[in-house]
């Protein structure tokens, strides 16, 4: 029945009381259905769904409380209104406090009557409105696939949703309120934050720590919370919302292991264990000596190491040891006091301690000097050391990636690098590949730079020309992926079309190139070169060998598929 023609049921065993009472709510719109005693009116109620019911307390066989205790039973939305002749302090109480809505005296005068109907529709109305409204809150609170924690002031759970249970493993006991089971392996994290929230007042966000369930299964969570506040401006509770990103971080990994890791670009089999390894050594706090030709992209793989794994939030800090001298390079690791030395008018801290929490990048780690690599020692061992000029032992937490291009070990051997550092830093090599050792992907490096030099010189380049990569495909690339950048870096400058065209590659590539084909025309008397050794001569390139071999690449693809030499 809608609220805008209310049903009503009179219960009075007094049939002038029923007429009169049918009279006066009829003329205000409403429907009225009539009961002479607590049977008729319980039957009524089975068959209709009543908005309000007035009963008398004295109904012969039974009471009004009685019949009021039924309403409240059989649906707790029907507002009762309770009339009596004889009004009583005890019944009227209890009345009350089984929710009817009023208690009311004979004789009753029609507006009256009318207006408690009337304000009593008008609070079955809020009721039921507030009521759809905390279904459908409800229902977003649990259908919400992040996880939702409520808690109290005294950051006790009150509410969570069922995310949040499956996510950390909470469990209702039997009055439905949210307990959380014995934990294992969950560091705080959660409820540490909802505390500095209650007692800060302020909202806070954690993003992706490490969260492993009571199965043992380990989850990538991000978190934000924020106060409950009540209207005079107290805290009453806080609020997290809880989001498992595992799947995400998962997706972003192999999207990495695609294309690369923060910068490092290449499908090559070479390239692709090198993620593996980077992978694997994220996480791990253990230094890292990592071992390329100049050019190779070191830096790109310490910065990988650092993003990938759980300091990704703090500070990499890089030092290039080779352009500073000795005592400069001391000063800016470790920092130094005022008056240290002659010209530190002030004090200053050392890249050490800015990278606390975080890593540290030593760049050409073989040209630090005897002294240097005492002091690093010591970090490395007792992760301290001390400013130039102080005695006072500063504690720092930072992972140490070193890189160089020398051989270290021959270093040692010659004595002019410790070995007890040596092995220290080498507890993990990992070893960058040269271009030249992984020339298929230069297609994808090519597409790589081209992206960025688009943007940087705002020109509409769509490529290079099948020619120009030809013979990027053939070079040795001494300077590796460095000196390709600066190659495509030039021919993008120069470039007038939107394709780079041979005329466009720097002269001292072409010259080198021409130098390289005219070293391997001569290597070989042409009149004997085989298929196998003009392959050998171009680094694989197919078009290249079947120019030396003067045949089509058609020619050179089915004699490969033939197993014939070509002569």
């Amino acid at each position: 029945m809608s609220l805008m023609t209310p049903l009503v049921l009179i219960v009075d065993d007094e049939q002038s009381i029923q007429d009169l009472l049918k009279i006066y709510f009829g003329r205000e719109g409403f429907v009225v259905a009539c009961a002479s005693s607590i049977r008729e009116a319980e039957q009524a109620l089975g068959r209709n769904k009543f908005d309000l019911v007035l009963i008398d307390i004295y109904l012969g066989e039974g009471t009004g409380i009685d019949l009021l205790r039924h309403v409240r039973a059989f649906n707790p939305h029907i507002q009762v209104v309770l009339m009596t002749g004889l009004p009583d302090v005890q019944t009227a109480a209890e009345a009350l406090r089984l929710g009817a809505f009023d208690y009311v005296t004979k004789p009753i005068a029609p507006h009256q009557i009318v207006g408690i109907a009337q304000r009593a529709m008008l609070g079955k109305k809020l009721v039921e409105e507030n009521e759809r409204r905390q279904a459908n809150l409800d229902a977003i609170f649990h259908s919400a696939s992040d996880g939702i924690i409520l808690v109290d002031s005294s950051n006790t759970p009150v509410r969570v949703n069922g995310a949040a249970m499956q996510s950390c493993g909470f469990i209702l006991d039997t009055t439905g309120f949210p307990q959380r089971p014995e934990e294992s392996g969950c560091g705080g994290t959660c409820r540490q934050t909802m505390a500095r929230v209650l007692q800060n007042g302020s909202k806070q966000t954690i993003r992706r720590f490490e969260c492993r369930k009571n199965d043992g299964t380990r989850r990538t969570i991000s978190l934000s919370a924020s106060p409950v506040f009540e209207s005079n401006g107290s805290i009453s509770g806080a609020v997290g919302i809880m989001r498992d990103e595992t799947e995400l971080v998962y997706l972003e990994k192999q999207v990495y292991r695609q294309s690369g890791f923060g910068g490092l670009v290449g499908g090559n089999s070479a390239m692709q264990r090198m993620y593996t390894l980077i992978e694997a050594l994220a996480d791990v706090p253990t230094t890292v000596l990592v071992n390329g030709e100049s050019g190779t992209g070191k830096e790109l793989v310490a910065a990988a190491l650092h993003h990938q794994g759980g300091r990704r939030d703090k500070p990499i800090v890089k030092v290039n040891c080779s352009a500073l001298s000795e005592h400069l390079l001391e000063s800016e690791l470790f920092g130094h006091v005022r008056g240290a030395f002659t010209g530190a008018v002030s004090a200053k801290i050392g890249r050490f301690q800015r990278a606390h929490g975080g890593t540290i990048f030593l760049d050409e780690i073989g040209d630090i000097s005897i002294a240097t690599q005492m002091r690093l020692l010591r970090v490395l061992q007792e992760h301290e050391f001390e400013q130039v000029g102080d005695s006072t032992p500063v504690k720092v937490d930072v992972r140490v990636i070193a890189a160089t291009n020398q051989d270290l070990a021959e270093k040692v051997r010659l004595g002019t690098f410790r070995h007890d550092l040596y092995y220290r830093l080498n507890v993990v090599r990992l070893i960058v590949p040269p271009l030249r050792d992984r020339l298929d992907d230069i297609p994808l490096l090519v597409d790589h730079f081209l992206e960025k030099f688009i943007q940087k010189f705002n020109k509409p380049l769509s490529g290079v020309s099948p020619e120009t990569l030809e013979l990027l495909t053939i070079h040795t690339w001494p300077g590796n992926v460095r000196e390709l950048e600066h190659t495509l870096e030039h021919a993008a400058i120069v470039c007038r079309s939107s394709n780079i065209e041979v005329a466009d590659l720097p002269q001292d590539f072409l010259a080198a190139i021409h130098d390289r084909t005219e070293e391997m025309a001569c290597s070989i008397d042409e009149e004997e070169l085989t298929l196998e050794d003009a392959l050998k001569m171009s680094g694989g390139n197919k078009a290249k060998a079947a120019r030396l071999l003067g045949v089509s690449r058609c020619t050179v693809y089915r004699k490969l598929q033939d197993g014939v030499a070509v002569n």
